[in-house]
């Protein structure tokens, strides 16, 4: 079964210009009653409500509307309980009318776009108000006008009375272009909806400890379980070897380890799970950080590469995607990667300053508001973090969680090394192998789930030829 739902695509001239005229209607509006001297209770209703909900629609609808346009029913909501609180100096029918049409306004905007009814039923509402006030309001607020040349604000000119119409104006026009610039959408069996995240969908069924757990066990460092695992590289080696001879100059380890682990997630999917704000997600995407030097000396500075990953990458579809992001790092200059870009605005803030930003980035992430523009930038959000001690000649590290961002699982691959064995024939023989950690949120899902992943994983690092051919059907996620 197909779900609809409306979102907006980003930065489209609709969209901006929706935005701007809420936030200059929420700048007209504070203009209008500065100095008018309104009582409290009328600035709050009148001044503060239609404001908060001008600025809300404007940020949500540039931060929000490519994935998450649902969140802009709530200023609409706060604007609609405005205009019928507006309506309180007329009779208690009219009033009660007004209340029951603008939460009809409201509920249907909300249907609209979560639920994907036809958008020009909505647009048709607003057009047809936005008509009336044009041509029936105004005309009579202008004969009104001319009947007093006594300005009914003291202290303001006769056309001061039209700046609280005029923000009436902006904010159905802006809902009109939001309606323009609306596309629909459909998904099978899953859609956006409350609750949710734009970087994965709140896991309402799983079973109360899970629910739980993140209030007891807060943080992810403090929730850490460890395992460490050596894995003979026979196979591993004499694949990396075939490939190399196939052209894929620099394949290694890594390439095949980032595939098994994408094809272990479409799997498993409870291992690309997070925890946020207390509550559990599934993450849509298999999304992999790594911290790399462009090149192998002490001076070279760190930057970070963050790739996305399919269940059914084969090992040489991720290893292009891989090298792709790594010859971009190599051929730009240096400091240059967006996150490099963005560490650096970082850094550009004072030290007092930073703290309470990065504070807000943690509270806004809390309740999962942050653009996904910076999610997907962020190495600390995503499926994993994996780096590698090979190329440095050490063995694997426990690596801790980040308590900043999301990211459950962190790998760490050692060096490989050579031991001497005794064989069931009675002969020596020498064998690699390689040892790995890996560092796990344990919230996310139970110790048999993470060992069944982990013996999977291990199946295919121990047969990578597997990796050849397209990974199976992902298994979804339970809701």
């Amino acid at each position: 079964m197909k779900n609809s739902y409306y979102t907006i695509p980003k930065c489209g001239l609709s969209v901006l210009l929706a935005a701007a005229l809420m936030l200059c209607g929420a700048v007209v509006r504070i203009v209008y009653y500065t100095g008018v001297g309104a009582s409290a209770g009328e600035l709050w209703i009148q001044g503060a409500l239609p404001v908060c909900a001008g600025l809300l629609f404007a940020i949500m609808l540039l931060t929000s509307g490519n994935d998450r346009l649902y969140r802009t029913a709530v200023p609409v909501l706060m604007g609609c309980i405005f205009f019928a609180v507006k309506a309180g100096n007329f009779s208690p029918l009219h009033r009660a009318l007004c209340w029951v049409l603008y939460l009809a306004v409201a509920g249907l905007y909300f249907l609209t776009v979560s639920r994907g009814l036809i958008k020009w039923l909505f647009g048709a509402l607003i057009g047809g108000a936005l008509a009336y006030h044009i041509v029936v309001e105004d005309t009579i607020n202008r004969a009104f006008l001319t009947l007093y040349t006594t300005p009914i604000l003291p202290g303001r000119p006769s056309w001061w009375h039209f700046l609280a119409e005029l923000t009436v104006l902006m904010t159905m026009a802006a809902l009109l272009l939001t309606v323009v610039a609306m596309e629909r959408r459909e998904s099978n069996g899953w859609r956006p909806k409350w609750g949710d995240r734009n970087d994965g969908r709140r896991l309402r069924s799983l079973s109360p400890i899970f629910a739980v757990s993140p209030y007891i066990m807060v943080t992810r460092n403090t929730s850490q379980n460890f395992i460490r695992d050596t894995l003979d590289c026979a196979a591993a080696d004499e694949y990396i070897r075939a490939k190399r001879r196939e052209g894929l100059q620099g394949f290694g380890m890594l390439h095949v380890v980032l595939a098994a682990y994408a094809r272990c997630v479409g799997q498993y999917p409870g291992i690309n799970r997070f925890i946020s704000g207390q509550r559990v997600y599934s993450r849509p995407e298999i999304e992999v950080s790594l911290t790399i030097k462009p090149e192998m000396k002490a001076e070279s500075p760190d930057t970070v590469l963050k790739i996305s990953l399919a269940p059914t990458d084969t090992a040489e579809a991720v290893y292009r995607k891989i090298q792709e992001k790594v010859d971009a790092v190599k051929n730009a200059p240096t400091d240059s990667t967006n996150f490099d870009n963005l560490a650096k605005a970082f850094h550009l803030i004072p030290g007092v300053l930073l703290k309470f930003v990065v504070w807000l980035l943690n509270l806004l992430d809390y309740f999962g508001c942050l653009p996904r523009a910076l999610t997907r930038l962020s190495p600390f959000h995503g499926s994993l973090y994996i780096t590698s001690m090979a190329s440095l000649g050490i063995p694997p590290i426990y690596h801790h969680l980040y308590d900043f961002g999301n990211v459950p699982v962190f790998v760490s691959l050692g060096k490989k090394y050579r031991v001497n064995e005794l064989a069931a024939n009675g002969t020596v023989e020498g064998r690699k192998y390689m040892d790995y950690t890996v560092v796990t949120d344990e919230r996310i899902c139970d110790g048999f789930y993470f060992a069944s992943a982990l013996r999977y994983l291990r199946g295919i690092l121990q047969n990578p030829s597997c990796l050849d051919a397209p990974g199976p059907d992902p298994v979804a996620d339970v809701d």
